[in-house]
């Protein structure tokens, strides 16, 4: 893919998705975020790609642009979703879930992270790869690497999802017992793990589909439609309201 290095240079691509986030995250601050669920997910996804975008900068990535790409196209998944929602648009069923019950009392943030990590790597992730297979001239195969990086990258998001939403057992089943007990529950069965192996075999199959449109797009229902349930039962409300 050299020959690609020169004209999709994507980290100014990676700024830009940023900002982006960055001003969701401002402009959701001030209507009340702290109780919103998509601004949990954002605060989260933001934080990964700001260090995705240090390690390419910092020459984590042997292909800068392939690396860069992908994230991109990974990213502007989310982000079209968010300007859906915004227009009153249809957004796709694995994200729809995660905005009907942003605001639902009984949902704690533990659960909205991960209907937002399972919307965007159970979805969005192998389509953003063929995206970036189109982009680049390339197949998934040729992904391997910079698919492999991020995966490792990715389990970031679930680090950061223990330590700002699950801050240790003791102190949360002491604060809320409920949510301890809940949380330890989706932890044991989601799987970030099998969720990008999926996301993976679920990218070639795609592929291999994009010269039978029919097929492709009935595939990719399925595939929203498999996401969207998944989405609604990790957003299970498991108490009647947020403790004061």
């Amino acid at each position: 893919m050299a020959q690609f290095e020169q004209l999709h240079s994507s980290v100014p691509g990676i700024a830009s998705v940023i900002e982006r986030m960055r001003a969701f995250s401002s402009a959701w601050a001030r209507v009340g975020g702290a109780e919103d669920g998509v601004a949990v997910f954002n605060r989260i996804y933001l934080t990964v790609t700001e260090t995705v975008r240090r390690q390419i900068d910092g020459g984590a990535f042997p292909d800068r642009p392939a690396a860069a790409t992908l994230d991109v196209r990974f990213a502007e998944r989310y982000l079209s979703a968010v300007d859906a929602e915004a227009a009153g648009e249809r957004t796709p069923d694995c994200w729809h879930s995660l905005f009907q019950c942003r605001h639902h009392p009984g949902v704690r943030p533990l659960q909205f992270a991960l209907s937002g990590i399972n919307a965007h790597i159970g979805h969005d992730l192998p389509l953003a790869v063929v995206d970036t297979c189109r982009t680049l001239g390339c197949a998934p195969p040729d992904l391997e690497d910079e698919f492999d990086r991020v995966d490792n990258l990715l389990l970031m998001l679930e680090e950061r999802i223990r330590e700002d939403l699950m801050p240790g057992p003791d102190l949360l089943e002491l604060a809320d017992p409920l949510t301890h007990l809940f949380g330890s529950h989706l932890f044991g069965s989601w799987s970030l793990e099998r969720a990008r192996e999926a996301a993976r075999s679920t990218a070639l199959v795609l592929w291999r589909l994009r010269e039978v449109p029919l097929l492709a797009e009935e595939f990719h229902r399925r595939l929203d439609a498999g996401a969207g349930l998944v989405g609604r039962f990790l957003l299970t409300p498991c108490r009647t309201a947020r403790p004061s």
